[in-house]
């Protein structure tokens, strides 16, 4: 059996699909932080997007199984958390992909996580003089706002770029629900098509 190469478990990785996404593999996400190999023992190191995924020991024993399946002998996936996960890390053609199944892809990260900042509740926005229904400056009923500037703990209000619906295109959309189905997404509504969306948290 040829020798087990750094480049062919890269390869190897990138048939291994985020069990969440699986649009997307753990290596396009950027999850897999590095790989040495030393003979037949193999060590992936991995960072999860969030810290305590409940994805993550299924993306580890399939990470091992990918790389067995080589020829190696012995598989390590360490969880590194240092440097953390940012959604920088993300390669491009995955965010096309995201968009492809109705999962907004996060922004770029311009700046730190923050829950009392990215996920605060503002009132609804309103516009003077008071636009037709449905327009992009009409009002919207309760819940959360991102294109109305997001407010932190201390009422500082920060301006957040409009998230994109990846139905229509429609940057009309709020968020309706900060919790989402998995701790790394948000639900959003389109007031354009009229469809709900979920988006990837930026971190």
């Amino acid at each position: 059996m040829p020798a087990i190469t750094p480049a062919a478990v890269w390869a190897a990785l990138d048939d291994v699909k985020d069990p969440e996404i699986p649009v997307v593999s753990v290596v396009e996400l950027g999850i897999v932080q590095s790989v040495s190999v030393d003979a037949d023992r193999v060590t992936v190191a991995i960072t999860p997007t969030f810290t305590g995924c409940p994805a993550l020991h299924v993306m580890r024993a399939e990470i091992a199984d990918r790389v067995l399946a080589l020829g190696a002998t012995s598989v390590d996936v360490p969880v590194v958390l240092d440097p953390p996960w940012t959604s920088d890390r993300i390669a491009p053609a995955a965010r096309e992909r995201m968009r492809s199944i109705g999962l907004a892809p996060p922004p770029p990260a311009r700046r730190a996580f923050r829950a009392d900042i990215d996920l605060a509740p503002v009132p609804p926005r309103t516009a003077d003089p008071t636009p037709e229904a449905g327009a992009p400056g009409a009002s919207r009923p309760g819940g959360f706002d991102l294109s109305a500037g997001l407010a932190s703990a201390t009422g500082a209000t920060f301006e957040a770029a409009p998230v994109a619906c990846p139905f229509c295109g429609s940057i009309d959309t709020t968020v309706a629900n900060a919790f989402g189905p998995t701790i790394c997404r948000v639900l959003l509504y389109c007031h354009a098509c009229q469809q709900p969306f979920e988006q990837f948290k930026p971190l």
